[in-house]
């Protein structure tokens, strides 16, 4: 099953409808963590920074390492392909049944048997869900073999010190003398994952105190969920999108701009941000304790110090802070053949969209980009060639139907 996402929007809107979300009930109560060996106290460890995730090296059952996705947004560890293990017999753990509209119901399981190695740091016997295919597709997406997320079980070890600017993480054992640095921001940890409040601006121009998941596994900027019971009130400019792919189908809505955001005294202005189709994600989650969810696009922003055992983070402005917020200007997916990496092909397109207006069709096959091959690009560099500035031309070299054609598309800034 191919799993499609919209490049530069939403990669981890699946967590809003994920049945996975209620795995953590299957484990003890006594939470496993992290621990470093001979006295250690930290480590600093260098990470890929991929569509704004943080991707690290990870040893499972001392094999590895693995690319994992670090993720606030998520609980128990996620293995997305089981091969990595080699004494696994699904036989032997305990199955859930996942389901979802849209969707045949799937299997997971869970486990509490693996031992887990990131830097110099280990753990044993991590709470893990077990997917026995990649429903995610993250490797798709993000053009490199994920194996899966690491959540909660690393965040609450530590002291975590996310630098952004640096693609680097500085891990500290909670006994160590840290300099904090920026401003402190008090932080909820609600069902092992992170909460914070910013002050959002609605389209009316009214301000108010909203409460955002913290996530680092979402690529987006913003995503607006629920005001006071109801669905978000949408901007006056916006287009409709598809914000994604989740175990319960394809995650409808709009694109949009707030007018301000402000996080800990910081200001943003013109954040694009997804709003999904309130009564699909209130069917499937308890919106009452949250407004949205803050993504890795504006948290890529700061330099982050994760402080979850004394409910606190500290951010710091970094170079990425006065990026401007730009959404695709082309209005299609792009994804890595899930059998195939080395072939690009076309997803949904949105409709009248810079991409449909230059003739590009799903499921074509792109072979060259601005007259090179597509194999001299990245999925980041495409990402980011596809929001660069408005009025650019891109050539495209296509494959379809046993022929190659170019086509033309001239980038839109569509809200």
């Amino acid at each position: 099953m191919l799993t499609k996402y919209s490049p530069g929007v939403i990669i981890c809107l699946r967590k809003l409808t994920i049945c996975l979300g209620f795995v953590f009930l299957f484990f003890s109560a006594s939470a496993q963590e992290f621990f470093f060996k001979r006295n250690r106290q930290k480590q600093s460890i260098t990470f890929k920074c991929i569509k704004n995730l943080i991707v690290i090296p990870v040893y499972v059952d001392g094999k590895g390492p693995f690319d994992f996705v670090l993720d606030t947004g998520v609980g128990p560890m996620i293995i997305t392909d089981p091969s990595i293990i080699d004494s696994l017999n699904f036989n032997l753990l305990r199955k859930i049944k996942v389901s979802g509209l849209g969707i045949e119901t799937v299997e997971a399981y869970v486990s509490q048997s693996l031992d887990v190695k990131v830097g110099g740091a280990t753990i044993e016997h991590i709470p893990t869900a077990i997917l026995k295919e990649d429903l995610f597709n993250l490797s798709g997406h993000l053009g490199i073999k994920i194996y899966g997320l690491l959540g909660y079980s690393f965040f609450n070890s530590f002291i975590v010190d996310v630098r952004y600017s640096e693609n680097r993480l500085i891990i500290y054992d909670h006994d160590a003398k840290i300099k904090y640095r920026g401003k402190k921001i008090p932080i909820e940890i609600e069902n092992q994952k992170p909460y914070v409040l910013a002050n959002v601006e609605l389209p009316d121009g009214e301000s108010i105190n909203a409460r955002f998941l913290m996530d680092t596994g979402a690529s987006h900027a913003l995503s607006m969920e629920m005001l006071r019971g109801t669905e978000f009130p949408l901007p006056e400019k916006k287009i409709k999108a598809n914000l994604g792919m989740s175990l319960s189908g394809q995650i409808k809505g709009y694109v949009g701009r707030v007018a301000r955001l402000n996080l800990g005294g910081y200001n943003f202005s013109s954040v694009v941000a997804g709003f999904p189709d309130f009564k699909t994600i209130a069917d499937k989650i308890d919106l009452s304790k949250r407004n949205g969810n803050l993504g890795a696009d504006l948290l890529r922003k700061f330099n982050i110090q994760f402080n979850y055992e004394e409910g606190f983070i500290y951010v710091k402005p970094n170079s990425f802070s006065k990026i401007p917020f730009e959404h695709d200007m082309v209005g299609m997916v792009i994804y890595l053949d899930q059998k195939e990496y080395k072939r690009l092909i076309i997803g949904e397109i949105d409709e009248n969209s810079p991409a449909e207006k230059a003739g590009l069709c799903p499921d074509d096959e792109i072979i060259g980009v601005n007259f090179k091959s597509v194999d001299t690009y990245t999925l980041n560099d495409l990402s980011e060639l596809f929001k660069s500035k408005a009025d650019r031309s891109i050539i495209f070299e296509i494959y379809r139907d046993k022929q190659v054609y170019f086509k033309v598309v001239r980038l839109e800034k569509r809200i």
